[in-house]
């Protein structure tokens, strides 16, 4: 059935509003979405606060690598000026008030109350909590992967705070950070003590399971994963593939399988509450870390 289908993304793009308080990381998220369609680029419509605070860190991380060497000089010299000059005169771009779509997908987003997965193993296969139970699908999961670019380090914080306190996890759990940064931070802030308590396997920080180069899978695991696809033999040979959130691959991890919606907002809500969020979803901010901070995680 799948042979039969249309990509209507592939070599388009996308233009996504709607959103203009997002973070840039959870913006990547979007865009790398889109690439994992096939789309030949994607822009997010942010307002310019969100922008200047990246552009802002980046000129920190900028500034330390030229102290320590690194090159090209002139390079990144040359990034970094850019990066001021648009902070002083940048100017957003916006969509012509007469442009003209191939099609506009609007989303409700008060309308969703719960998560949403990719089913086995086909990304357009998209169901609900309720729906997948509904469906009668297989809901035991054997391993639970939580990694790729996809993921920030925000995401990671939030997995460990559902782990906290939980013991040892049903399911054999990958934890895979994106950069060496990632891991490093959350060593110091104590969440790799966490995931060790959980049980979880941590992996060199990088892609692993997600292109089932570093690591695989067990044969025709059923797996629940943040990572980018879910095509056949991706994490490994004959695996039949979830995708969903982090805070969902945690709650999947502690009970062996995929939770009711019920059951996921009770956990979630608990483990995570609003006074929390600020702390959890925090993105390395490179000019508000000490200048002894910054050359470690650097060096």
């Amino acid at each position: 059935m799948r042979k039969r289908k249309k990509n209507i993304f592939a070599g388009r793009v996308l233009e996504i509003e709607g959103l203009e308080d997002l973070k840039c990381e959870q913006a990547f998220e979007l865009s790398d979405a889109s690439a994992e369609r096939s789309a030949a680029a994607c822009t997010v419509k942010l307002n310019k606060e969100p922008i200047i605070e990246y552009l802002e860190s980046n000129i920190a991380l900028i500034d330390e690598l030229i102290s320590q060497g690194y090159e090209d000089k002139a390079t990144l010299e040359r990034r970094r000026d850019k990066m001021k000059d648009w902070i002083e005169n940048g100017e957003l771009m916006r969509a012509d008030s007469d442009a003209s779509y191939a099609a506009v997908i609007e989303i409700d987003m008060n309308e969703i109350t719960e998560p949403i997965l990719a089913c086995p193993n086909d990304p357009d296969d998209v169901k609900t909590l309720s729906e997948i139970r509904e469906a009668g699908l297989r809901t035991k999961m054997d391993e639970v992967f939580v990694g790729s670019c996809m993921t920030n380090i925000g995401l990671f914080r939030a997995l460990g705070e559902i782990l906290k306190g939980e013991g040892q996890v049903k399911s054999k759990l990958w934890i895979c950070p994106p950069t060496k940064m990632d891991e490093k931070q959350l060593t110091e802030e104590g969440y790799y003590s966490i995931f060790g308590t959980a049980g979880a396997r941590t992996e060199m920080p990088g892609c692993s399971l997600c292109m089932g180069n570093q690591a695989q899978v067990a044969q025709d695991a059923f797996v629940f994963s943040t990572s980018t696809r879910n095509f056949d033999n991706r994490l490994g040979k004959g695996s039949q593939v979830y995708l969903g959130s982090a805070e969902l691959a945690a709650v999947v991890a502690l009970k062996g399988e995929i939770p009711t919606k019920e059951e996921y907002l009770e956990i979630v809500k608990d483990k995570i509450t609003p006074e929390m969020m600020e702390k959890v979803y925090k993105y390395l901010n490179f000019n508000q870390v000490s200048k002894e901070e910054l050359e470690a995680m650097v060096a």
